[in-house]
């Protein structure tokens, strides 16, 4: 539901000098997935993902921390494979998509990691709410040509947010102790853009 956010794409273009300057990049709906996991009655995980993801990226060569990423999620693609939860978590209760139907990312810096690994640091919009995260990005990928002469890069970003931060507080508790959901979401997005040839 979170963070899901959207953002490796941004900071994938931004680690790859020459990548972005020719053409614009565009994210491939069908290889880009905004995924979370979250604890589910204290004993499992529950996953699932965003399957909209929109944004645009500017990358600048020659000092990439002038380069940003503005990244849009559809809170109404979310997706866990089971319809009624997904209802759930469409509702007031969560993430409220009548009212709410984006999440959004906004970056304020990129930063280098070490061990090939890039920082991306910004504010995140959840429910009306906006908090600064961090985003660890590895990648980007070397580019490649696609069969149909296109360039594409692929990376991959991980960040983990307290989903109470931002609004989405429902709960119910165990007899047995605990709760039914967790508060702490890992979300992981998995990027691939590309550009068509100049």
């Amino acid at each position: 539901m979170r963070r899901r956010m959207i953002l490796a794409a941004a900071v994938l273009c931004l680690a790859a000098p020459g990548l972005l300057h020719a053409a614009p990049w565009e994210f491939d709906p069908a290889h880009t997935g905004v995924h979370f996991k979250v604890r589910h009655l204290m004993i499992s995980s529950v996953r699932g993902e965003f399957e909209k993801v929109s944004g645009k990226i500017v990358y600048d060569e020659a000092d990439v921390t002038k380069s940003s990423a503005d990244i849009t999620i559809d809170t109404g693609s979310i997706n866990t494979r089971v319809a009624k939860r997904d209802e759930h978590l469409r509702s007031p209760d969560f993430l409220d998509v009548a009212k709410y139907p984006a999440i959004s990312f906004k970056s304020k810096r990129v930063e280098k990691a070490g061990n090939g690994s890039l920082k991306m640091t910004g504010d995140l919009t959840i429910r009306g709410v906006t908090k600064e995260v961090v985003l660890t990005v590895e990648g980007p990928t070397s580019a490649i040509k696609d069969p149909g002469g296109n360039t594409r890069v692929g990376g991959q970003a991980i960040t983990k947010i307290n989903r109470k931060d931002f609004g989405l507080v429902w709960n119910k508790p165990l007899e047995t102790g605990g709760v039914v959901v967790g508060d702490e979401v890992e979300i992981t997005i998995d990027v691939e853009i590309y550009k068509k040839p100049a």
